[in-house]
This record gives structure tokens, C-alpha cells and sequence, in this order.
């Protein structure tokens, strides 16, 4: 980060939310996560790069990821296991855009996008399982045989 600031010698006074908006853009960078537009105070029109949010959640016998894809045909998403990495790519389609009609507001976002992930040492990438049903796709990753704990009974005498 840098220590200058700009002088702007006819500025009547100090503009708390421009400064937070600074900051707002500076983390937004920082975290890769696309930022509105803004020109004087009304919010501009833009599309943003996008990537589905995903939960992953584990069990004794499974990871399962889940994935929101809303308005995505199934034929449309794509799911991969390759070097241990679980790859899920797709393209959400831009809508047909009608001659009659007026956005005011265009923030969902569209084109391609992929998520991966490497896979944890103890799941098992050959046998991954997934179901698409309202928009979220689910990923079943099962944990190999080997990482399952075996419980001993030990008798005392």
C-alpha cells in the first residue's frame, strides 16, 4: 500500500464515505471479488465475473459439496476428477434480451465459470457421485476404505 495520498487543493472537506469506498475497493481487489461501479452517486450497470457458492460438509463416510446453480440446465455444468482435483465448470446463459423492455438493474451475473478443489488425502476420487435437482448440485465424494477408523474391542481380563 502506498503512504501518498492525492491533493486535491479545491476539495472543500474531508469526505468520510469517499475514503470508505476506497477501502471497499482496495479489499474487493484484494479478495478477487468483482466490485459495483459507482459514478457520482447512482450505481452503474455492470456485469460481474462469477463463481457458485459452494458448502462443503463432511461426515464419517463422505465429503459433500454443494453447489447453487441457479437458472443452469444440467447440460450445461460439467463435473471432473483429474491429478486430484474435483473440477465443476459450466456456463450460465444470458438470458434473450427483448427489444421492448428496459433494465434498470442488471446484477445477476452470466458466462463461464469453474470451481476446483483438491481432493483431502482420504477421499476417494474414483468413486464420486453427483445429483442436480432446483438449481444446487450436489457432489458425493466418498472417503476411501483405508481412512474409515476401525474401532477394536478390548477385552480386559
Amino acid at each position: 500500500m502506498s503512504g501518498l495520498t492525492r491533493w486535491e487543493p479545491f476539495r472543500a472537506q474531508w469526505n468520510p464515505w469517499k475514503e470508505l469506498e476506497d477501502v471497499e475497493k482496495r479489499l474487493s481487489a484484494l479478495w478477487g471479488r468483482p466490485q459495483g461501479k459507482v459514478e457520482g452517486q447512482k450505481e452503474a450497470i455492470s456485469v460481474a465475473e462469477w463463481a457458485p457458492l459452494v458448502d462443503i460438509t463432511e461426515d464419517d463416510k463422505e465429503y459433500l459439496i454443494k453447489a447453487e446453480l441457479p437458472e443452469i440446465k444440467k447440460e450445461d455444468v460439467k463435473l471432473t476428477v483429474q491429478d486430484n482435483v474435483l473440477a465443476i465448470s459450466g456456463e450460465r446463459k444470458y438470458e434473450k434480451e427483448e427489444k421492448d423492455k428496459k433494465y434498470h438493474r442488471v446484477e445477476r451475473a452470466y458466462g463461464s465459470f469453474l470451481r476446483s478443489f483438491t481432493l483431502p488425502e482420504d477421499a476417494d476420487g474414483s468413486r464420486v457421485a453427483a445429483e442436480y435437482k432446483d438449481g444446487v448440485l450436489k457432489v458425493h465424494l466418498p472417503k476411501s476404505e483405508k481412512a474409515k477408523p476401525k474401532s477394536i474391542e478390548v477385552k480386559v481380563s
